[in-house]
């Protein structure tokens, strides 16, 4: 047989190959998506920064689910609350997580809630969660001390308005501390706070798409470091540290006033009134469950609340009209609390526009099914990553006109489409996934918002005589921000400024 038969039984056979392919049933297609190129598929067309702008495109091209590949692997991207709806009633399939060597593995938070696998761990951490606070009423205890902390974020921010960022990061954090471990957030420097606020940011940078190239090529964690390309090794072994003091420090904390007899109710120190009878399995998930309630809360909360002052700055009438509402119901002589939510409508619309308007997860943390299945009619191959683009979805303008426009009335009267896209169940994910802390973050958004609104006014800074309107831009990553903007921040009044100023009991 010549070399020339040879080539030509290769051609046939790869024609065949494909003939084959093309008799699958459609049942087993995979979604419609741009065309990439050989071994390296769609990587060279995947965006740098802000990925959910260009997968909403992709969207409206390639329709509400499309799929690309990356270096071999399947990424399923969804622009469709509807197929989104179809994925959480599949939940049992569609609620495992990828496997991110840089975050999850190397930097260790493969054991916290949000990248764990799913499976018998996942769910004692989820029932620890509901216990505490994953339900309405749950979180109606904890009211005490959202706005204990929300007074606490007032008086910091009169005294020094020009450290906004700061002082939204100490409120989120002495909420969860608190709650969490028994800990108070101290005035100025707080070691906690910083300690878990550098974890977080870690976290975000390991696993921001494409930033390490030990995501897509696992083998590399096993070369030496010396070589070429691999400083990621040591970057991921410091950072590997800093995620067992956030685990660890903490949790330590609370141990030793439990043992001075000094500790306070809290979810650790509650949880361990038996740890005799506590398994070593069982003391190492209470302690990763304790770490991911400050993980899940509070950087999601805190870029909300941020979004909120951008917000006003921009949308001054937004302002005056939510602030004219809160003194007809609420008056001035005292602050708002959370049990005047049901009065405040037109607030509780401003806190809906706030989780539409900014997404603090714009594409959520990536799913991974379990088994082969079936979406929109399309194949799902088991082992894929499936990325739900949740900012695509809440800036759509067949939904929401304007989308860009922050505009809290569209929740007063909302249209049938809008009414189905509702952004507090969106933003929060979806399936087994879903935010277990939802109520607790939209019970602290309220009541810093509220607060806020009643004694301050928030206003354009000033630079040189002329006002500096700020941008809404968001940093990338899984969890974003709005990028660092300018603002003035004074109180409304003098009889404001008193409120702020008293005692907090």
């Amino acid at each position: 047989m010549t070399l020339l038969d040879v080539a030509a039984i290769g051609v046939t056979l790869y024609i065949l190959w494909k003939l084959l392919q093309n008799r699958q049933p459609s049942s087993h297609y995979l979604p419609p998506g741009p065309k990439g190129l050989p071994f390296v598929g769609n990587l060279l067309a995947m965006p740098p920064t802000e990925e959910w702008v260009t997968f909403a495109e992709w969207g409206r091209k390639w329709g509400g689910i499309l799929a690309v590949s990356i270096l071999g692997k399947t990424m399923i991207i969804v622009n469709s609350a509807r197929i989104m709806d179809e994925l959480d009633k599949k939940g049992a399939i569609y609620s495992d997580r990828p496997v991110l060597e840089m975050g999850g593995k190397l930097v260790g938070y493969d054991q916290t809630l949000v990248l764990i696998e799913y499976g018998a761990r996942f769910r004692t951490y989820r029932k620890h969660f509901l216990r505490y606070l994953g339900t309405p009423k749950a979180v109606e205890g904890l009211f005490p001390l959202i706005e204990h902390e929300s007074r606490r974020f007032l008086q910091r921010t009169l005294a020094a308005p020009d450290n906004l960022m700061n002082h939204l990061r100490k409120l989120a954090g002495g909420v969860i501390l608190k709650l969490t471990y028994g800990y108070e957030v101290q005035d100025g420097e707080d070691p906690f706070v910083n300690l878990i606020e550098g974890a977080n940011a870690n976290f975000n940078a390991a696993t921001v798409p494409g930033a390490f190239p030990v995501d897509f090529f696992p083998v590399m964690k096993i070369l030496p470091e010396w070589l070429p390309g691999m400083a990621f090794l040591k970057t991921a072994a410091e950072w590997a540290v800093d995620t067992a003091k956030m685990v660890e420090v903490p949790y330590s904390w609370t141990q030793k006033q439990i043992a001075a007899g000094t500790a306070v109710p809290s979810f650790v120190s509650t949880s361990l009134e038996n740890d005799s009878a506590l398994s070593v399995d069982e003391l190492r998930d209470l302690k990763f469950t304790a770490s991911s309630m400050y993980g899940a809360g509070a950087d999601t909360t805190a870029s909300s609340e941020y979004a909120f002052y951008l917000a006003m700055t921009l949308y001054p009438d937004v302002q005056k009209k939510a602030q004219a509402e809160i003194d007809s119901i609420v008056g001035d002589d005292r602050l708002p609390n959370l049990n005047d939510l049901p009065r405040l409508p037109y607030v509780q619309a401003v806190v809906t526009e706030i989780l539409r308007w900014n997404s603090v997860a714009p594409t959520g943390v990536p799913h991974r099914p379990v088994e082969d299945g079936y979406i929109g009619g399309y194949f799902i191959p088991k082992g894929a990553l499936i990325v739900v683009n949740l900012w695509g979805m809440l800036h759509d303008p067949a939904t929401y006109s304007e989308p860009f426009e922050f505009r809290p009335e569209r929740h007063i009267s909302t249209s049938e489409r809008e009414a189905e896209l509702d952004p507090r169940k969106i933003c929060f994910g979806y399936g087994r996934r879903i935010c277990p802390g939802m109520f607790l973050a939209e019970a602290s958004l309220f009541s810093c918002i509220a607060m806020s609104l009643a004694v301050f006014s928030v206003e354009k800074a000033v630079e040189n005589g002329v006002p500096v309107t700020p941008v809404h831009e968001n940093t990338s990553g899984i969890i974003s921000y709005p990028k660092p903007f300018k603002c003035t921040i004074k109180p409304r009044s003098a009889k404001a400024a008193a409120l702020i100023a008293e005692e907090i009991i």
